[in-house]
């Protein structure tokens, strides 16, 4: 595991969570629980982190319908989705590559993420792989679409998506990406070559900045702590930490 590729991608996650009361966080999601909880730390308790598969940082005791519950009565600010496939319009695709019936290639399936992309008001978009292979100019099956037809009411949707080489923001009105930072090593071209979709860019593009000083020791710290609970070996891999 890349060490500081991994704490770069949960800081600048953690940044995006400022202003948050209440985080939630999907089951197999390592990097995005580890960035709610470096969030917290930093805030000294806020926000609320609700992580799916804890047993430590969790108040449901229903799973996911209890997480559906608490988005609909508005009560969860921010929540994390990926997907096979990512395009442009920041639609996601959970099912699979190809025509249905006969799929050629199948992906875990949609469970709750068009409900959730509809009501979360930031919904961070993250996949480590960054590639046409997943970023495409059009998903070929649509599990949760990014934006909504207008009168249709949508209090939620994309606010930003994070990959393994950049950070986009999305841009509600205009519905589509804009390049906001590089990671180091890659360049506006580089992104470019490796993206199926079409993007905005301004001619200078900054490099995405890592975790200070202090977020580096809580993360090596707390967070390395806390997050060895719910995902022992990312916890084991990363800090070197193994679950209490």
């Amino acid at each position: 595991m890349d060490v500081a590729r991994t704490e770069r991608l949960i800081a600048v996650i953690a940044r995006m969570l400022e202003g948050c009361r209440t985080v939630a966080v999907g089951n197999s999601s390592p990097i995005p629980g580890a960035a709610a909880l470096l969030a917290r730390a930093k805030s000294g308790g806020a926000p609320r982190v609700l992580m799916l598969g804890s047993l430590r940082h969790n108040a449901f005791t229903d799973g996911g319908r209890e997480l559906f519950d608490c988005a609909a009565q508005g009560r969860i600010d921010a929540f994390f989705l990926g997907g096979g496939q990512i395009d442009g319009a920041a639609n996601l695709n959970l099912v699979g590559v190809g025509e249905p019936p006969r799929w050629q290639q199948r992906f875990p399936g949609s469970f709750g993420s068009a409900y959730l992309y509809f009501l979360v008001p930031r919904v961070i978009l993250f996949r480590e792989e960054h590639s046409k292979r997943v970023l495409v100019p059009k998903v070929d099956f649509v599990s949760a679409p990014g934006t909504s037809a207008p009168g249709v009411y949508r209090s939620g949707g994309p606010h930003a998506l994070v990959t393994g080489s950049c950070v986009f923001a999305f841009d509600r009105a205009r519905q589509r990406f804009r390049l906001e930072s590089v990671h180091p090593g890659e360049t506006i071209d580089s992104i470019r070559a490796t993206t199926g979709f079409d993007f905005d860019a301004s001619a200078q593009v900054p490099e995405t900045p890592g975790p200070s000083a202090a977020d580096r020791e809580l993360l090596r710290g707390r967070v390395a702590d806390e997050i060895a609970e719910t995902y022992p070996r990312f916890a084991a891999a990363l800090f070197g930490r193994r679950a209490a």
